[in-house]
């Protein structure tokens, strides 16, 4: 299938995130997250690394987005750090955080590459985490303020926002299972989180509405649309239990349908909703990002309805031990619409760890082969070719990631870029997939 499949207005970026590239952890005003405390507790990531330098964008973005500009991308995914903006979390504002940001879209901007900017993906200010975090619904209202912050100083130059990067991570994996920070496991305090992020949104939303400037925001997602094992019932009861928990929880009050009643009475659930929150959650978004990895099968037990099982699957799995599935991408496209109506759609993150490593070729120079990743990306953006010609509204797509980088409780151990960071020498090394990718975008077929 060839990339003139893609209409010519389809967006074509990469993306990354403040904590995982940056570095410059005690620069220039920036206060701790809750990752930097997260990292220095031992057994909690991966032979206790950190962020404090990870690929250095913070002070190499020219580097990289002249490697942007040669891989042909129209627009640049990228968080924007709460505690380098707004160090307390609220109040006093850091001058030299915002014109870091602001050298960095006038950068894009000048290569003619779209800033698109997540205004959260999980560097929560610790200040605020040490108040209740996300358990605390002045943290939603403090986010609210951060985001006007950000339309105030980089409205002007952005054209597109994203609220929230994968609020069941947040939610989830920080408060309920305890594998990301803040690293708590209780499950009362993980669905205060769960309505505070919604609520938060909704707040960020209300107050992008209320500044008139132009542009899009919408919010990022990542699905958890398991397929069931077999065509049995109790399989099919399982994978619906998956869904209804880890992703409806979150879509179902922005698409303004409240929360899904099977869990939070099956769970006796106690929501902190007050009045008017459903109504803020809710208010029209203008686009959605998928953020989509793998599909897993499951299966359920004919006489217990609340157990669900992983099921193995035949699919070569990545340097993560996930399943590559590009007919899941197809199936979440299609559930998505279905679940979403109209709503424009937006791949913001998709791509494979694999266990790259440079190789001297002919004249010194080092090169990347990583045919796997190249594999993943081909099914993976034929997938969306075919979505396209289905007549699902998808309009563009972000591969992760630009660079390698910091995986969370991973560290550095997985490396999911198209350009290979040396992190001795922060020497960028462009893999074959950025090769790859750089000729998907230019039209030669994928």
């Amino acid at each position: 299938m060839s990339s003139t499949s893609f209409p010519d207005d389809f967006l074509w970026g990469s993306a990354t995130a403040s904590f995982q590239v940056e570095g410059a952890a005690r620069e220039d005003g920036r206060s701790e997250s809750i990752w930097d405390r997260f990292c220095r507790i031992p057994g909690k990531v991966h032979a206790g690394d950190n962020g404090d330098v990870s690929c250095d964008q913070y002070h190499r973005y020219p580097e990289d987005i002249a490697l942007m500009k040669k891989l042909g991308i129209k627009a640049y995914r990228f968080s924007v750090a709460w505690p380098r903006i707004v160090p307390g979390g609220t109040g006093e504002t850091n001058p030299a955080g915002i014109a870091y940001y602001k050298r960095l879209i006038a950068a894009l901007l000048e290569a003619g590459i779209e800033p698109v900017l997540t205004l959260y993906h999980w560097d929560l200010p610790q200040s605020l985490e040490d108040s209740g975090g996300w358990t605390n619904r002045a943290t939603a209202e403090a986010f609210a303020e951060f985001a006007r912050t950000c339309y105030r100083e980089f409205g002007p130059s952005v054209r597109r926002w994203i609220t929230l990067n994968e609020p069941f991570c947040a939610a989830y994996l920080g408060y309920l299972y305890g594998t990301h920070a803040p690293g708590i496991r209780d499950a009362g305090t993980a669905y205060r989180a769960v309505h505070h992020l919604n609520l938060a949104h909704g707040l960020a939303l209300k107050a992008f509405r209320e500044t008139g400037l132009p542009g899009e925001i919408g919010i990022v997602w990542n699905l958890s649309t398991p397929r069931p094992a077999t065509r049995r019932p109790e399989d099919r009861r399982a994978a619906e239990r998956i869904i209804d928990h880890d992703t409806r929880m979150f879509t179902d009050p922005v698409l303004g349908k409240g929360y899904p009643a099977s869990v939070v009475a099956e769970r006796s659930i106690a929501l902190p909703i007050e009045s008017g929150d459903m109504a803020l959650i809710s208010r029209p978004i203008d686009f959605i990002g998928l953020n989509y990895y793998n599909e897993r099968p499951v299966s359920g037990d004919a006489d217990d309805p609340r157990v669900v099982l992983d099921e193995p699957s035949c699919e070569r799995v990545t340097d993560m031990d996930w399943p590559v599935v590009p007919e899941g991408l197809l199936r979440q496209l299609r559930w998505i619409t279905t679940e979403a109506g109209g709503i424009p759609l937006y791949i913001t993150e998709n791509g494979s760890a694999e266990r790259d490593a440079p190789v001297l070729e002919a004249g010194g120079k080092r090169r990347v082969h990583d045919t796997d990743r190249i594999a993943y990306l081909r099914l993976h953006l034929d997938a969306c070719a075919r979505a396209i010609a289905e007549g699902i509204p998808l309009k563009g797509y972000f591969v992760w990631s630009f660079i390698d980088n910091f995986e969370w409780a991973f560290g550095y151990s997985k490396r999911f870029g198209i350009v290979y960071c040396d992190y001795a020498t922060m020497e960028r090394i462009p893999k074959d997939s950025f090769y790859y990718y750089r000729d998907a975008i230019a039209g030669y077929g994928l």
